[in-house]
């Protein structure tokens, strides 16, 4: 066994000269100031969250867009519900006509009732996207435009007899 040690020795050439000089004081710098650990920056850092807290939003938002409305149900659905949509807006915009202060609460309070059916359309929308028992709830949409008109009807109906109490009492006269 020493043979092959001595022989190992021999082959190889090993450091046995004295180090260079300075070599003990830069050692001792070396052990006095240790390398700091590098921390990430507060620059990247902040870089980092930024781009956490966009995917976070683009996600939420992608999430939340996932409903349905009648439209998108069939093409008969659209045409019905482009058919409330542009009757209720005209008759908004018949109503807008009759605005002044004497009728101003009577309006408010039934575009108030028609902002609850808006909200209740809306959560059926969400409904809807959930793809449990549609046809109920496209049933229950239809009915929530037609609730929406009927609304309109009355509030145009009492905006006339306001504004033209003699000329429905002789439509009343008539009718009977």
């Amino acid at each position: 066994m020493e043979d092959k040690l001595h022989q190992f020795f021999k082959e190889n050439d090993f450091d046995v000269f004295e180090p260079h000089q300075g070599h003990l004081e830069r050692f001792q710098r070396k052990l006095e100031n240790p390398k700091r650990n590098k921390k990430p920056s507060i620059f990247w850092m902040s870089i980092a969250a930024s781009i956490v807290l966009m995917l976070g939003f683009y996600l939420g938002n992608y999430q939340q867009q996932k409903t349905y409305t009648l439209a998108d149900v069939s093409p008969k659905m659209a045409e019905a519900q482009n058919f409330f949509v542009t009757t209720i807006n005209q008759e908004l915009r018949e109503v807008e006509q009759y605005r002044n202060l004497d009728t101003e609460t009577v309006i408010e309070d039934s575009l108030n009732e028609i902002e609850e059916l808006e909200d209740q359309y809306n959560s059926l929308e969400k409904e809807l996207s959930k793809k449990e028992n549609k046809r109920q709830i496209i049933r229950e949409m239809i009915q929530n435009y037609q609730q929406r008109l009927d609304v309109l009807e009355r509030l145009l109906l009492q905006l006339e007899q306001l504004q033209n109490p003699a000329k429905l009492e002789l439509l009343d006269d008539e009718i009977i």
